[in-house]
């Protein structure tokens, strides 16, 4: 039944999307180059599988086609990773001190966001004056830092709320924990593929989603996504296994599966290498140390993170790559961009470079203008 929902929710998309000219207004020139692959990148697919060819072979032709085949998508993935407990349909939202702060107020709030009533801690950054206003959910290891009380260069919170786009940013809860066992603590149905922890934080930022566009301040359409490094990973799989969200920036995660890169590091358990009765040491996979998990089962079945890069469109995306992602991502990238080709929409995946893994003032103001252009222009 989940499934069916958010295939109607997705073919109304496409149609509304479509239907009115592609949705969007006109990129603006400030990054409106970071629509195109680097010359050298031009249709260039790598060696990654299109998405859109089914399992059968057959190809993908039509919007309709590519419903059916995103759905294929969606159930090949959760096969492995997991699926999801019940989303939490209106979670409760603790708030627990207020303060004015340059042009918005901030909440610190504590949120439901798993089974059993558990929840985040986090801050609400809403804009000063009626709304409804867009809004951003930021996701990283603390929720400090993403509404500007921690490190520099990733207040991305606090940078959307100065410009009159909400913010929720959260920190990562108990429910999925960085630390050994790295098992989510929701109860595990005998017969079901167990949630791997990156699902697990996937399902705790729709359950968030779920938290804002209950706020009347929040415009319940324009809710999107973001997160740098690990939160980059986290925005990516959440914004990619729920269509609610409307755009997403991921900054640095590693798009795709690389093990020449000891950052790209999905096989670590707390990823999706998790596996109940093995732990792995850290560490790229070797002969003494091999894959375990989901990402042994995907790597194995030759999945690639580029199939769930798909599952965006129609709904814009930025990658703002740095060390980990060069300009060669454009190899997945691209098959994305096909997707929305037969879908019939353009400017929909951007990608900007940096030579650091961490983000510059550049970099940052590329994002803010993306999300104004994608969340805020449409009000």
């Amino acid at each position: 039944m989940r499934f069916c929902l958010l295939g109607l929710f997705f073919l109304l998309l496409v149609l509304q999307v479509v239907g009115f000219g592609g949705g969007v207004g006109e990129v603006p020139g400030e990054i409106l180059s970071f629509f195109s692959a680097a010359g050298e990148f031009v249709g260039d697919f790598g060696g990654y599988r299109s998405p859109l060819r089914f399992r059968d072979g057959t190809v993908v032709r039509t919007a309709g086609d590519w419903e059916k085949r995103r759905e294929e998508i969606i159930a090949t993935w959760r096969g492995m990773i997991g699926d999801w407990p019940a989303l939490i349909e209106r979670p409760k939202v603790e708030y627990l001190e207020e303060k004015k702060r340059d042009g918005f107020v901030q909440h610190r709030v504590s949120v439901e966001i798993a089974p059993d009533g558990q929840s985040v801690g986090g801050y609400l950054l809403v804009p000063e004056g009626e709304g409804p206003f867009a809004a951003v959910l930021v996701v990283y290891y603390d929720a400090e830092t993403g509404a500007g009380l921690g490190k520099e260069l990733r207040d991305f919170g606090y940078q959307l709320a100065r410009r009159g786009i909400a913010a929720l940013s959260i920190g990562t809860p108990e429910f999925c924990s960085l630390k050994a066992p790295y098992r989510p603590l929701c109860e595990h149905v005998e017969g079901r593929v167990r949630l791997q922890p990156l699902s697990a934080l996937a399902y705790v930022a729709a359950n968030c989603y779920n938290a804002m566009a209950n706020l009347p301040k929040v415009d319940a359409g324009r809710i999107g996504i973001v997160g740098h490094s690990y939160g980059g990973k986290w925005a990516m799989f959440a914004s990619c296994l729920d269509e609610r969200f409307a755009c997403a920036v991921w900054s640095d995660p590693g798009i795709v599966f690389d093990e020449k890169r000891a950052n790209i590091n999905y096989w670590e358990p707390w990823y999706l290498g998790y596996e109940a009765n093995q732990q792995r040491g850290r560490g790229i996979p070797s002969d003494s140390n091999p894959r375990t998990g989901a990402y042994k089962k995907l790597v194995e079945k030759g999945h690639d993170l580029h199939e769930l890069h798909a599952l965006m469109a129609p709904r814009p995306f930025l990658v703002s790559g740095g060390a980990e992602d060069p300009p060669k991502r454009w190899k997945a990238l691209n098959h994305t961009v096909a997707v929305n080709k037969v879908l019939g929409c353009t400017n929909r995946v951007a990608m900007t470079n940096r030579q650091g893994h961490t983000p510059t003032q550049e970099s940052n103001n590329r994002i803010y203008a993306f999300f104004e252009h994608f969340l805020k222009s449409k009000e």
